[in-house]
C-alpha cells in the first residue's frame, strides 16, 4: 500500500508540472493547446532513446527532453501564431496524434507499438524498489518546486505582465508596443519545455513507454486539474493535479463495493464520479480551489525598471 500511495504521489507530480505548462500557455498567454500529451510524448521519447540506445546520461536526456519539446511547442506556435480559439485548439490536437501515431509506424526509431523497455532511471537496480520509488518522488518534489518558483517570477515580472496583457486583449498589447506574435511563440514554448520535463520523467520513472500509454484522455485530465485548482495559478494548477489522482485513485476503491458491474461499466461510473465531483467544485468555486489574484504592481519599483 505504501509504494501505491508513493506512485499516486509521483504521478501527481507529474501531472502537476504538465498543469504548470499549460498555465503558461493557458493561464497567462490565453491561447488554448489541447496537444499537451503530444509534448509530453515528445519529451519522453527524446530522453528515453539518448538514454536507453545511446547511453547517455539522465540528466542529459532529461534536459533534451524538455529542450525538445520546447522547439516543438516552438515550430507549432509559429504556423499557428495567428490561430486562436477553436483553430488553435484543433491544430494542436491533432499535432498529439500526429506525435502518437508517428511512434506507432516508424518502428526503425520508436520501436513501434511494442514501445521502449529497459528506459534506465535513477539508482534502479541498485536500491530496492521501494527506496527507488522514494527517491524519485523525492526528485520530481523538487522539480516541482524549482519550477513553481521560476513560474512565480516570470508571473511576478513585467514579462508576466505582458503575457496576461495579451490574454485579456492582444489588441490592446499590440497598440501599447508589444511584439504579441512574439510573445505567443515564447509562451508557448515555455509552457511545452515544462511539459516535456514532466514527459521524461515519466519514461524514466517507469522505464517503459508505448504509444498507447499517451491518448487524448491525459489532455483532458490536465485541463480538468488547471481548470479546478485555478487557471492563472500556479499554486492551483498543483493543487488540481493532486485533486484529480485523487480522485482517479479513490474511485477505483469505490466502485469495488458496487456489485453486479462489469469492467465497462465500472470504467464508466469512475469517470461519472470524477466528472461530478469536479462539476462540484466548479460549481461551488467558479474560480477554482485557488483563483488567481493579480500581484501588485509597486509604481516605485516599476519607473526605476522603465
Amino acid at each position: 500500500m505504501e509504494n501505491y500511495v508513493v506512485a499516486m504521489l509521483v504521478f501527481a507530480g507529474l501531472y502537476g508540472l504538465m498543469a504548470l505548462g499549460l498555465n503558461v500557455v493557458w493561464g497567462m498567454a490565453g491561447m488554448i493547446n489541447l496537444g499537451l500529451v503530444g509534448f509530453f510524448a515528445f519529451g519522453a521519447y527524446i530522453s528515453a532513446m539518448l538514454t536507453k540506445f545511446l547511453g547517455l546520461p539522465i540528466w542529459f536526456g532529461v534536459v533534451a527532453g524538455a529542450a525538445g519539446a520546447a522547439a516543438a511547442g516552438m515550430v507549432v506556435a509559429m504556423v499557428t501564431a495567428k490561430l486562436r480559439g477553436d483553430y488553435l485548439a484543433i491544430v494542436t490536437l491533432g499535432f498529439s496524434e500526429v506525435i502518437r501515431i508517428t511512434a506507432s509506424n516508424e518502428i526503425w526509431l520508436t520501436n513501434g507499438t511494442d514501445g521502449i523497455s529497459g528506459i534506465p532511471g535513477p539508482f534502479r537496480g541498485e536500491v530496492t524498489p521501494e527506496a527507488f520509488n522514494l527517491i524519485f518522488l523525492a526528485l520530481v518534489a523538487v522539480v516541482v518546486a524549482v519550477v513553481v518558483f521560476l513560474l512565480q517570477r516570470v508571473r511576478h515580472a513585467p514579462y508576466g505582465r505582458v503575457l496576461r496583457a495579451i490574454r485579456d486583449d492582444d489588441q490592446v498589447a499590440a497598440v501599447a508596443g508589444k511584439t504579441v506574435i512574439r510573445f505567443k511563440i515564447e509562451a508557448f514554448a515555455l509552457g511545452c519545455a515544462v511539459i516535456g520535463l514532466s514527459g521524461a520523467l515519466y519514461g524514466h520513472y517507469t522505464s517503459y513507454i508505448a504509444p498507447d500509454g499517451f491518448v487524448p484522455l491525459i489532455t483532458i485530465y490536465i485541463v480538468l486539474a488547471l481548470t479546478a485548482g485555478g487557471t492563472g495559478n500556479n499554486y492551483g494548477a498543483v493543487l488540481g493535479s493532486v485533486l484529480v489522482v485523487f480522485f482517479m485513485e479513490s474511485t477505483r476503491f469505490l466502485t469495488e463495493v458496487v456489485p453486479g458491474l462489469q469492467a465497462v461499466q465500472v470504467a464508466a461510473l469512475r469517470e461519472m464520479l470524477i466528472g461530478g465531483a469536479l462539476i462540484v467544485i466548479m460549481r461551488l468555486r467558479p474560480g477554482g480551489l485557488l483563483p488567481e489574484r493579480l500581484p501588485r504592481i509597486d509604481l516605485a519599483e516599476e519607473k526605476k525598471a522603465t
